[in-house]
């Protein structure tokens, strides 16, 4: 199963973690759904965003089998590689055995026009980083996943569901 991870936070109190999977990437609905609620989030850290996210995508992943791939809300590598990020830190945390796909919708800086992709109609790009998995490769999954618009439909409804949107 490929799963898609989102967190959405109450300040620095609480946070809403959700998880959807599904088999193939061109998959409209997914085939497993689910949140998890978690207490005494880490404050935000300019510079360490992964001390408060990866508490949370661990938890959402521990019960969970045959992980092909995880796509994170974000970047798995910084700028140029070399400057991990929350993606990497995911890797590291998984034993380096799950490739990763991190798909963030603004841009940052030093982020090579590689990892730019348009999808839809859409002038503005997503930006595709990844691990354990050839860039070329994660960039035409997240490109072939369901949907006409920018955002894939799954990476959507990950979104509405850790917002509490069903």
């Amino acid at each position: 199963m490929i799963y898609i991870l989102d967190v959405q936070y109450n300040g620095n109190i609480d946070g809403l973690v959700a998880c959807i999977g599904f088999k193939n990437w061109n998959d409209e609905k997914p085939s497993y759904a689910k949140t998890h609620f978690i207490e005494n989030i880490e404050p935000y850290e300019a510079g360490s965003f992964y001390k408060r996210e990866l508490p949370c995508l661990l938890e959402a992943l521990k019960d969970l089998d045959n992980i092909e791939c995880v796509v994170v809300d974000g970047y798995v590598w910084l700028g140029e590689v070399g400057h991990d990020g929350l993606g990497m830190h995911l890797y590291h945390a998984l034993d380096k055995s799950i490739p990763i796909i991190g798909v963030a919708k603004t841009p940052f800086i030093g982020t090579p026009k590689e990892c730019e992709i348009f999808r839809g109609k859409s002038l503005k790009p997503l930006f595709v980083t990844s691990v354990n998995i050839g860039l070329e490769e994660a960039k035409n999954a997240i490109l072939s996943m369901h949907g006409e618009y920018r955002l894939p439909t799954l990476l959507k409804k990950v979104d509405s569901l850790c917002r509490g949107v069903s």
